[in-house]
């Protein structure tokens, strides 16, 4: 097969694109013939070695957690699905080798869901991860009905389905993001605002009152803003901000969840959730892909291409 691979932590320079031996099927696991993968800022932290005091990282590399493919062939006790199956997974293992970005991805059935009916290749490559990142987080502090949230980075890959899942669940949301990300955060049903100096301010503007949950999906010392902008302070769920549990709120560290995928799922095929897709590159540029990442300015998903 072929796939994306490093020898070492380094820079997105360091990826190659190149022959890899098949992947081995273990018995409670599919093999998956790739259609898309999902590209997430953790990918080029993990090649950075930024994850390198959490998880075991084994080289040579092949980097990538979020998948949408073709189940080609079943371990010996994986009955969750049949071949031929359209899944999609956040095939996160216990040990950080054999990812994603490659034609063939050997993947445990407890990382995977079928793919949503009402979801591209593309925009389901892009939905494992940041959706259940999001989703998660909104568990963590219980977001409701009635509830008014403030989501920072609102238009980013997670923000942007977490807007979309707090609408579903009947909340009303006030999301930060550059003006040029304003009307898309409209149409997701948002209330934008600008982050920056002066934040608190403007979402008083709009909720006198303040806001009953937070979620921060951007770090830069945003939960201050948020504990002074809620009613109670612990309702601040951060994935960005250590420090988020020192001052009372949680942090939030996604699992892969069938379930969650499924729910997740659900909402897509009831029209309730979609997947902008900013970006589609071949998997062969996961170097540029990584690159755009980097850059912090990607409006919803980036997404590599693969069959």
């Amino acid at each position: 097969m072929k796939a994306v691979i490093t020898h070492s932590y380094g820079d997105p320079e360091q990826l190659t694109y190149s022959d890899q031996p098949d992947p081995k099927v273990a018995p409670d696991a599919v093999l998956v013939r790739v259609k898309a993968v999902g590209v997430n800022p953790v990918d080029w932290k993990v090649l950075a070695g930024y994850l390198d005091p959490l998880m075991q990282v084994h080289f040579p590399l092949i980097p990538g957690w979020d998948v949408a493919g073709v189940v080609e062939r079943n371990g010996v006790d994986a009955t969750e699905f049949a071949v031929g199956d359209e899944v999609i997974g956040y095939v996160r293992k216990d040990e950080v080798q054999h990812g994603t970005f490659a034609e063939l991805v050997s993947a445990p059935v407890r990382t995977l869901a079928r793919k949503p009916a009402a979801l591209s290749w593309q925009q389901a490559a892009g939905l494992p991860l940041a959706g259940l990142t999001a989703l998660q987080a909104m568990d963590r502090i219980g977001v409701t009905k009635g509830d008014t949230v403030l989501v920072h980075a609102a238009a980013g890959g997670v923000g942007s389905l977490g807007v979309q899942i707090a609408v579903a669940r009947g909340a009303r949301v006030i999301g930060t993001a550059g003006e040029h990300n304003h009307d898309f955060l409209r149409s997701l049903g948002a209330e934008p605002v600008t982050y920056g100096d002066g934040l608190a301010g403007r979402v008083r503007e709009l909720a006198p009152d303040g806001v009953d949950a937070a979620l921060d999906f951007v770090g830069n010392g945003v939960i201050d803003v948020s504990q002074e902008l809620l009613r109670d302070r612990s309702r601040v769920a951060s994935i960005a901000d250590d420090d988020v549990k020192e001052k009372g709120g949680h942090l939030v560290w996604v699992r892969p969840d069938s379930a969650g995928l499924a729910t997740l799922g659900d909402l897509a095929d009831a029209g309730k959730l979609t997947v902008h897709v900013d970006t589609v590159l071949p998997l062969s540029q996961a170097a540029e892909a990584f690159r755009r990442s980097q850059e912090g300015r990607t409006r919803g998903k980036i997404v590599l291409e693969v069959s």
